[in-house]
């Protein structure tokens, strides 16, 4: 049976968070900790250096934790009999049929195999479809030929979220198709852009565009009210900052890309949201669907979808799925827990053995790969304070 939270264990959960909290650290911070229906939640800081303070409700760039949302609505379009998950996505994405292959994944775009099968919307959601980030494209010495295209394209797939950059969604396609695959569909994990696509992807099924496919499948059922691609309420969303050797310098304002409607929305990487939002999201999942999925696309979002082949050639880094799987674009671990990150300085992170969600949001962007300390202290702080 689930435990429930000690009133010493959220104090000291209470202390750890404030312990982060500094205009020269984490200007603000919103974190939720949940269990069944316990519910604690802390707002310390400001939404800017030296400006108002941070709220519960208040608006964060969610960057990746995207990505799990993005992985529901396209399970809801299976389950409307719109989407399958093992046909190829060529018939409402032509721009990806018969795609060609790298021989290198650092060599001329001109050098490709073709590809020895077509992508499917699976491949996409388990992020095998054969394009993504790869740990050995940031050491290389100079951007490899794929990656100089994808910049040029304006596709923003190796990078943070750039809204005000992408193109609208047929042209982002058109572009992603123009390029060759770094490796065969279904041959190895490779991080982010599956999510991208599935955007596109859903919009075309539904004859919709991702926001309203997003908004009557997910958000409006679950009454995640404050969950958008952008927002009229700036007033309400954070500062973005990110660290320099000089302090935190500001990465986009609140009235800056997520104050308007973005021509494309980033299945991986586009998201506003809230902790009480994200609450409501982790426990549809902990309901096994709540009417919103089946509980069968539940269990399936939240296992291990990897073969060992593709986690062997997969991962960022050697020890990326040391102790931890991929589902439908999330991260799964041994322990049963899920969840998702987001580069922009969010953790969204829920372990069903426990009936635990465990959420924070801020708004300084990871300095590395690696979780920053405050996500996992709270996380940790956390764990401890169950009975």
């Amino acid at each position: 049976m689930p435990g429930r939270l000690t009133s010493q264990g959220l104090q000291r959960l209470d202390d750890a968070a404030r312990g982060h909290v500094g205009d020269n650290q984490i200007p603000g911070l919103v974190y939720l900790v949940a269990c069944g229906d316990q519910v604690h939640a802390g707002a310390l800081g400001s939404l800017s250096i030296g400006g108002a303070p941070v709220e519960r409700d208040s608006l964060f760039r969610i960057a990746s934790t995207t990505k799990p949302i993005t992985a529901a609505a396209t399970l809801a379009l299976v389950r409307e009999g719109l989407l399958e998950l093992d046909a190829p996505v060529a018939g409402l994405l032509p721009e990806l049929a018969s795609p060609r292959v790298l021989a290198r994944m650092d060599g001329p775009l001109d050098d490709t195999v073709p590809a020895r099968r077509e992508i499917t919307a699976r491949n996409l959601l388990t992020f095998t479809f054969g394009f993504g980030m790869v740990t050995e494209m940031f050491f290389a010495a100079e951007p490899w030929p794929v990656v100089a295209a994808s910049q040029e394209l304006r596709l923003e797939a190796f990078g943070p979220p750039e809204p005000s950059v992408q193109p609208d969604p047929d042209t982002w396609i058109a572009g992603m198709g123009s390029l060759p695959l770094l490796a065969q569909p279904g041959e190895r994990w490779m991080y982010n852009t599956g999510a991208s696509v599935l955007g596109v992807l859903l919009a075309r099924a539904a004859g919709q565009p991702i926001a309203e496919v997003m908004r009557t499948r997910i958000f409006e059922p679950l009454g995640m009210t404050d969950t958008a691609f952008w927002t009229a309420q700036t007033d309400r969303l954070a500062t973005s900052y990110q660290p320099t050797t000089d302090g935190l310098a500001v990465y986009d304002e609140p009235t800056g890309s997520w104050s308007r409607p973005p021509a494309f929305g980033d299945g991986a990487a586009g998201l506003l949201s809230t902790a009480d939002d994200l609450l409501a999201f982790a426990r549809m999942l902990l309901r096994g669907g709540d009417g919103v999925l089946t509980a069968d696309a539940v269990r399936a979002m939240t296992t291990d979808q990897l073969t060992p082949e593709q986690k062997a050639r997969g991962g960022l880094g050697p020890h990326f799925f040391d102790d931890m799987s991929w589902g439908y674009c999330q991260a799964v671990r041994e322990d049963g827990s899920f969840g998702w990150d987001g580069g922009l300085g969010t953790s969204w992170m829920v372990d069903p053995g426990k009936d635990l969600t465990i959420i924070s949001l801020t708004q300084r962007m990871w300095d590395g790969p690696d979780p920053p300390a405050v996500h996992r202290d709270i996380q940790a702080a956390a764990y401890e304070a169950l009975a």
